[in-house]
């Protein structure tokens, strides 16, 4: 959702296709439980804490940007989510995947185990409330599942499925297991079949892209 107007409190918010169906039901399965606000919009280097008015006008810059308008595409909008994190943190938490990009033959599956650093005080750690991983392009694989968090919005979004469409799909898991397509008739005409995983700590909010190629494997 994001704020219209900086004089009136008014906020757009759009559902997203699972929402649109969970409301549709009508049997009281549509529940907002959770929400995260992101600033997305803001450009930091705009603070001018040599402004010539005195410090009221430091941010001036920054409070005038547009604000984006919601769109329900998690790979565009809600990239850097504000969080919570302890007092006195002297750096910011970054995620490690054990792989700067992915790589898979055709039928070939990767477990990927995230893990965080700069976290609680200690160089690495793994989150309790697990992290969230998203596929750009669900069609790539034949399997995406998270593993080792028992929640019921894990459940329910480890269980969805994209009925081969070109849409991203998203699990909830401390292990992320992925297994590569088998289905030659995507490539059309080229080797590789290329999109990203993002993956973001839950409890963090630590972030990270990475790229992933699926090779075919020619018979």
């Amino acid at each position: 959702m994001g704020y219209l107007s900086n004089t009136v409190v008014t906020v757009d918010a759009i559902l997203t296709k699972k929402g649109r169906e969970l409301l549709a039901k009508g049997d009281g399965s549509f529940k907002i439980t959770q929400f995260a606000l992101a600033d997305d919009e803001i450009d930091y280097t705009l603070y001018n804490p040599t402004h010539p008015n005195g410090s009221a006008f430091y941010g001036e810059a920054i409070e005038a940007m547009p604000l984006l308008e919601a769109f329900p595409d998690e790979t565009q909008i809600m990239k850097y989510k504000l969080a919570t994190l302890p007092r006195g943190t002297a750096k910011l938490p970054i995620l490690d995947l054990g792989y700067a990009a992915i790589r898979l033959k055709q039928g070939a599956s990767l477990a990927i185990t995230p893990q965080t650093l700069n976290y609680l005080g200690t160089t690495q750690t793994f989150e309790a409330g697990g992290y969230v991983a998203t596929m750009a392009d669900a069609r790539v694989l034949s399997t995406l599942n998270g593993v080792g968090v028992n929640t019921a919005e894990a459940t329910a979004l480890n269980s969805t499925t994209t009925l081969g469409t070109n849409v991203s799909k998203t699990v909830i898991g401390t292990s992320i297991n992925i297994t590569a397509t088998t289905v030659n008739t995507l490539f059309s005409g080229t080797d590789t079949l290329q999109t990203t995983l993002t993956v973001i700590g839950r409890d963090s909010g630590a972030r990270v892209t990475i790229p992933v190629t699926i090779i075919k494997v020619n018979s």
